[in-house]
């Protein structure tokens, strides 16, 4: 997520510049958030899986943390301008409703989850149609207008030396980003959830070897959904987009450590990173925030590989401190809030300390 993010911060020069910051856009951009978006669905069953076993209810408990997630996604696009917290914890909420459909109606589900922003444009635009030509050109317009016009204060706020200003700007960009159809549709960011939930139902995560051919099929898949949309089909009604290339990373990574196993034991510190998720996450956007709006250092735009490399060296630094955090600490400083808000009490955070003199008499 770090190089996505130095990456929105690139210049767009052109010549060397331009192929790289193109490049890292068509590898890295979408199928971050994708990869994000899998997991947290994944990361749904997993619960869900744990919750039936010890014979715990489910429902309630997953709707107070979907509550906390979104006050914590609110507070990331307000006060740091990313949006991505309380998507999820709103079309997580239908996870909760579905979980116990058939895989087959999930994954029709999730295709029209896929196709719902493309379909929405499409019945809006026949209406509109009927109402004449005018009105449909007239409408586009107004709505063209309407986000230049958002988009050009909040940009404005961002350059400028008042952190109060660029929140007020903040929030009104929210007004109108938060009533927008990509964001009261569930597009992909559904139909990925659902992906990471089936993976997980179906063990996939468990037992990658047994289900090469799935993977490999899904890597294909991906891989010809991003070349397509990229080069030869840009318009593929939502079920044909440059994000799906998410499967074919997931796949062959789950494939990779599936044959080499020895790979898990190096990626430890990665894990680390990943057990911290939100509060990396809520590091990351401040980090960037502070770097680069008006208000703090300022230091606007920069070229494309400088911002690559600054990703992989902050994210080094970010496996670091987890690794050495959670030797400490059972959660991460925004974990621990998350929990224990979502259930009403102060949950333990530090680990017990363990005496030279108990390790001896252990041994």
């Amino acid at each position: 997520m770090f190089i996505v993010h130095f990456h929105m911060q690139s210049t767009d020069p052109g010549g060397f510049d331009d192929v790289v910051r193109t490049l890292i856009w068509r590898l890295v951009e979408t199928k971050s958030h994708g990869t994000f978006a899998l997991l947290f669905g994944a990361g749904f069953a997993i619960q869900l899986r744990r919750a039936e076993a010890h014979g715990r209810p489910f429902a309630g408990i997953y709707l107070r943390r979907l509550a906390v997630l979104a006050l914590f996604g609110f507070a990331a696009h307000a006060f740091f301008g990313y949006n991505v917290l309380l998507g999820y914890a709103v079309w997580a909420v239908p996870l909760v409703v579905i979980r116990q459909w058939s895989t087959r109606a999930l994954l029709a589900t999730a295709i029209v989850s896929a196709a719902s922003v493309v379909l929405y444009t499409m019945t809006t635009t026949w209406l509109l149609c009927n109402l004449g030509p005018d009105c449909v050109a007239a409408a586009a317009k107004a709505r063209r207008a309407e986000a230049i016009a958002v988009n050009q204060a909040l940009e404005a706020a961002e350059m400028q030396a008042s952190y109060l200003l660029l929140l007020s700007a903040r929030l009104r960009h929210m007004a109108w980003f938060y009533a927008q159809p990509f964001f009261v549709m569930p597009g992909a960011t559904l139909a990925l959830f659902l992906a990471g939930f089936l993976f997980v139902r179906h063990r996939v995560f468990d037992d990658a070897r047994a289900h090469h051919r799935l993977l490999g099929a899904m890597a294909a898949f991906g891989f010809v959904s991003w070349v397509l949309d990229n080069w030869l089909l840009p318009t593929g009604f939502g079920l044909v987009r440059d994000q799906w290339l998410t499967f074919t990373c997931v796949a062959g990574g789950l494939l990779l450590l599936a044959h080499v196993p020895a790979l898990a034991v190096r990626l430890r510190p990665v894990a680390a990173a990943g057990r911290m998720a939100l509060t990396n996450y809520l590091l990351q956007i401040a980090t960037l925030d502070l770097l680069f709006s008006g208000y703090a250092l300022g230091l606007g735009k920069i070229r494309p590989v400088f911002g690559f490399a600054a990703a992989l060296a902050c994210f080094a630094a970010e496996t670091a401190f987890s690794t050495v955090w959670l030797k400490h600490f059972y959660f991460g400083p925004a974990e621990w809030l998350w929990r224990s808000l979502t259930y009403g009490q102060r949950q333990p955070m530090r680990r017990p300390s363990v005496s030279p003199e108990s390790e001896t008499v252990s041994a």
